[in-house]
């Protein structure tokens, strides 16, 4: 009867390895949300409480970058794992009739990653790394399931007459669609707010995108699943249901009219200042309705929580009042520049019972380091694939020492043509590089130093002229040409 425990225990080890599940991962991307939008990053007017809360619960980095300073390059690099120098896609690039230059389909996502591991995958917002049918359709790489946009243009309107439901049209009802870009109608008087009713449509899709993320958690809830959630907010245009301005109204801000009378810029709206901070509170809300149908569904345990941003905030003053909301803090720069202000951006990490609630890291992280990282983290199988440029900050989040990153490097080739690089607390930029000038030299570097300069406002150059010289080295070594993308100066 001795074959009985064994037997016994045989069954034991064979039930726990048939219930144990790889963990899931949620991969959320506000877009154009800038480093200190959310009140766990030091913001005082825009309520963001599930994301403070989030914040309590995991761990919030300081020094995490985005994967360039605009949208499609960034989202390139977060998917692919590799940074700016060799990716594919360095720039916004529009694609007529409708999407972006598509990544090839050669490419290796996270998607792909995780869906040869078992997962199921799906992608719910705005994509923007081609438009549908194209090798880059997110159906395409790697993910079951997408529904938002494909096109960045089209994501410019909140109330749009259609979305992308896989590889299908889906209608929205909003006809006409209010238009990303317009003017106010011709003789309107742009002091009266029933002016800017034209702006208002009836089906706000990110409504939508949140439901139909919802249904994927649900239908997956037995299995490993991907949920990336690139939300449209708050990217301009200003465009917020009024139930969600109320509060933000009774603050009485001084908040003049956006009414787009030179006509450039996105949709006008009455109370701008308001209609930003409401549409960040709207994103919290859905991002507070995923994590509670995670917790309904017991898979609180069993999910990796990540939230970010693609890159700062936007430029665009009169929409958006990047100096009312202090929205890069002391950071100088914004949305484009490879300066901290349109780079740095919030990470905040949760898992529950390995990442330490509450926690904070200063270790500099990019959105190429999510490949390797997520590869670590859940027990990627099969090797990680060749030439990407992340380092994974898994030891970091599991409370393990984590030795520091050799450097990170973006390159932009778009406002002017620009690149950088981050060495411990030493940062080398190049401004200016697609043309050269009689007063303006294009390969000129700026030197600061991260540590006693956050803002970026003594170049220490001229003093340092090794370690420019060091950090120049790394700029030639990690730049890789590109047809589509060149830095002309340089290429």
């Amino acid at each position: 009867m001795k074959y009985i425990p064994c037997l016994f225990l045989s069954l034991l080890v064979f039930a726990s390895a048939s219930f144990a599940r790889k963990p899931n991962v949620i991969l959320i991307m506000a877009d154009d949300l800038g480093y200190a939008e959310l009140g766990s990053y030091g913001q005082k007017k825009i309520k963001t409480p599930r994301l403070d809360e989030l914040a309590k619960e995991g761990m919030s980095f300081s020094r995490n970058y985005s994967g360039n300073a605009v949208c499609a390059p960034s989202r390139c690099t977060l998917m692919t794992g590799k940074h700016p120098g060799h990716a594919f896609i360095r720039n916004n690039g529009e694609i007529k009739p409708e999407g972006q230059r598509p990544i090839p389909k050669k490419e290796i996502t996270i998607a792909e990653v995780l869906k040869s591991e078992g997962y199921a995958t799906g992608a719910f917002g705005k994509w923007g790394l081609g438009g549908s049918g194209s090798e880059g359709d997110p159906i395409h790489q790697g993910f079951d399931r997408f529904f938002g946009y494909h096109c960045q243009r089209h994501a410019h309107s909140y109330y749009p007459n259609y979305l992308w439901s896989d590889l299908k049209r889906v209608p929205l009802n909003n006809e006409p669609p209010v238009p990303g870009h317009a003017s106010l109608p011709k003789g309107s008087d742009p002091s009266d707010p029933r002016s800017y009713d034209v702006f208002k449509g009836k089906e706000y899709a990110p409504d939508r995108i949140n439901e139909e993320a919802l249904k994927f958690v649900r239908k997956n809830k037995d299995k490993p699943f991907f949920l990336y959630y690139p939300t449209v907010i708050p990217h301009v245009a200003l465009h917020v249901p009024d139930e969600e301005l109320k509060p933000y109204l009774a603050q009485k801000w001084n908040d003049p009219p956006f009414s787009r009378h030179q006509g450039y810029g996105y949709t006008p709206h009455f109370p701008p200042r308001a209609a930003y901070a409401a549409m960040i509170t709207r994103m919290d809300t859905y991002i507070g309705r995923v994590l509670d149908l995670v917790e309904d569904l017991g898979l609180t345990k069993d999910t990796i929580v990540i939230f970010t941003s693609d890159n700062g905030t936007t430029h665009l003053k009169l929409e958006v009042d990047y100096d009312f909301f202090e929205s890069v803090g002391k950071l100088r720069g914004l949305k484009g520049s490879l300066y901290e202000g349109g780079i740095r951006v919030p990470l905040i990490v949760k898992w529950p019972g390995k990442v330490k609630a509450g926690s904070q890291s200063g270790l500099v992280t990019g959105l190429e380091d999510w490949m390797v990282t997520i590869h670590e983290l859940v027990g990627v199988k099969k090797p990680m694939p060749k030439n990407r440029d992340g380092v994974s900050i898994a030891p970091a989040l599991l409370g393990k020492k984590q030795e520091p990153r050799a450097f990170l490097y973006r390159e932009f080739s778009g406002y002017g043509g620009q690149q950088a690089v981050w060495v411990g607390k030493w940062k080398a930029i190049r401004q200016k590089m697609l043309r050269k000038g009689k007063n303006h030299d294009p390969l000129k570097i700026e030197l600061y130093d991260l540590d006693k300069d956050v803002s970026e406002s003594k170049d220490l150059a001229s003093k340092n002229p090794d370690i420019v010289k060091r950090l120049k080295k790394l700029m030639e070594e990690q730049h890789v040409p590109s047809k589509e993308f060149p830095l002309r100066v340089i290429d």
